[in-house]
């Protein structure tokens, strides 16, 4: 057995062997299977509104904030992975847009993120590779795979061209879930 060993060709092949399960390891991360990471951020609000006060007088109770604006929604469905949860694009009084998850769970894994897209949703196998075909408004690096998140929208994002959302696996290019945005 020993001589066999010492041989470079098996030396060279068990390098190789060692140096392929390494990059594999990289590239797939398998033990993500079996990490959760929950997100627990609380719907974005505006802070609370004070009128000025007059030099004379006391100064003004402040009122309540005003109340964010549901602008989209949607039920995230499963494609490559098992999915759910539901997504909201929300309207702040000062006219910024953020893009809440709530109740998300899904698998985690490898360089995954949050897309705004022009795709349709469709069910199964048909909608894992649609998204990336056309245009699509990248938000990030997904948060976690459970709980609830925020995504700030970038200003310019056409929201009546972008009509659904994708948690999307950047790494191997397949949707994990995705959910169709209706107009509120």
């Amino acid at each position: 057995m020993r001589h066999i060993l010492g041989k470079p060709v098996v030396i060279g092949v068990l390098l190789v062997g060692m140096l392929a399960v390494g990059v594999g390891l990289y590239w797939f991360q398998p033990w993500k299977l079996w990490q959760d990471e929950t997100v627990k951020e609380e719907v974005p609000s505006a802070a609370p509104v004070s009128e000025p006060s007059d030099a004379a007088g006391p100064e003004k109770t402040p009122t309540a904030p005003p109340a964010l604006r549901t602008l989209a929604s949607g039920t995230l469905i499963s494609h490559e992975h098992s999915t759910s949860g539901t997504a909201k694009i929300l309207q702040h009084p000062d006219g910024t847009r953020t893009l809440r998850l709530e109740n998300l769970d899904t698998s985690n894994g490898p360089d995954l993120r949050v897309w705004l897209t022009d795709a349709p949703v469709k069910e199964g196998k048909a909608g894992w590779h649609v998204f990336d075909d056309g245009k699509y408004v990248s938000l990030g690096k997904l948060k976690g795979n459970k709980g609830d998140q925020n995504y700030a929208l970038p200003a310019d994002a056409d929201l009546a061209a972008l009509t659904s959302l994708t948690i999307w696996c950047d790494r191997f290019d397949v949707s994990f879930g995705a959910a169709k945005l209706a107009r509120a």
